[in-house]
């Protein structure tokens, strides 16, 4: 991808994953999965991994992913988004992925992201605390020197896929500053809930620790910069999903208005009909536009990453919540009924809004950082 267009490679990875989600993820299997406390299809996962590579596009080669960019990220996460795909792949590729791959500690990521890339192990990060602030800077958690190792005590909430998780990356304080560290949750002192989620197809869990040992990754104080950093690549990967999900909507609300018929003409004919899908589709463009020079700024490793990650999160976050609301209203009553789409993408639609941050704090965060 140069200068924001996408190559006939590029093209191909977005027909072949779309493919295998369709085939693999319907909706009647995504609604299995919402009733299912693991929340995943371990089949399909390992699927993603073997038969397209899915877990380790972005990852190092020497790591044991295939060396791909985050542009590549991107387009998976969109047709992932597209399809409301219940899968730990944001929470193990991207978030823990990249907190990993930032933070430097060559040792730790030859130990750990191989796992990651083929798919055999399921990891998160967990950051954000029973506060539900998501700066870095509200982390209080205390991470504690004992001899040769580190002791953790304390809790972490809104953790994604954390009740399955096989690794744990946890930011903590030391008296260094914020750091993080690899947890094994099978360790003695763990104790893992499920929380209460209004979107059913991405799990949330609460950790506690107590007295729980952990290897530190990168150095004492490392993660005050790294972090900060990690957490930019979650919000594009975030605002990629939400365009996938967002471009499903409008398709959705098109398709109906073109079969229902009211005083024997196509709703979609009526103006009123006609403008919410113009607004959706106005929005979806722009949306688009933001999340994919996020995507490339990352990939070329611009300056401009903090910047328009906030400005894609905010964006990007307001145009799914807007086009999944529409779509419910064009669909009328049966958009409301649990049996319809379209209150899953409505529920995913709202929780992503408010997932590291609502667009409010992103547009403050935005203006910070462009000096407003």
């Amino acid at each position: 991808m140069t200068a924001l267009v996408f190559t006939p490679e590029h093209d191909e990875l977005r027909r072949s994953v779309r493919r295998f989600l369709e085939a693999k993820s319907p909706s009647a299997a995504v609604r299995a999965l919402m009733a299912d406390e693991t929340g995943y299809d371990t089949e399909v996962w390992k699927q993603m991994a073997n038969q397209l590579g899915l877990q380790g596009i972005a990852i190092p080669e020497r790591f044991g992913g295939s060396g791909f960019s985050f542009v590549e990220l991107a387009i998976v996460l969109e047709e992932t988004g597209r399809g409301l795909v219940p899968a730990p792949y944001l929470s193990s590729v991207v978030m823990a992925g990249y907190a990993i791959l930032d933070s430097g500690d060559e040792s730790a990521a030859a130990d750990l992201l191989p796992g990651i890339a083929d798919g055999s192990r399921v990891a998160t990060l967990a950051f954000t605390e029973d506060s539900g602030r998501w700066e870095p800077d509200a982390i209080t958690m205390p991470a504690t020197a004992d001899g040769d190792r580190w002791l953790l005590n304390g809790a972490k909430s809104y953790v994604v896929d954390g009740h399955i998780a096989d690794l744990l990356v946890v930011a903590a304080e030391t008296a260094a500053g914020l750091s993080l560290f690899a947890v094994d949750p099978a360790t003695p002192g763990i104790t893992r809930s499920l929380l209460p989620t209004l979107d059913q197809t991405r799990k949330l869990a609460r950790i506690t620790f107590d007295d729980v040992p952990a290897r530190l990754i990168g150095t004492p104080g490392g993660a005050v910069a790294t972090l900060p950093r990690t957490l930019d690549k979650v919000a594009l990967a975030l605002a990629a999903e939400q365009v996938g999900g967002t471009q499903r909507v409008l398709d959705m609300a098109v398709e109906y208005a073109k079969v229902r018929h009211q005083f024997d003409r196509p709703v979609g004919s009526f103006q009123a009909i006609k403008h919410k899908a113009a607004d959706m589709l106005a929005r979806l463009e722009s949306a688009r536009s933001a999340a994919y020079y996020g995507a490339w700024a990352v990939a070329t490793d611009s300056d401009e990453v903090p910047t328009v990650a906030s400005l894609a999160k905010a964006y990007c976050s307001d145009a799914f919540f807007f086009a999944a609301a529409e779509n419910i209203q064009i669909h009328g009553g049966v958009g409301f009924t649990w049996e319809h789409d379209a209150h899953l993408y409505f529920k995913r639609a709202k929780s992503t809004q408010l997932f590291l941050g609502d667009t409010p704090y992103h547009r403050e965060q935005l203006a910070q950082r462009i000096g407003i």
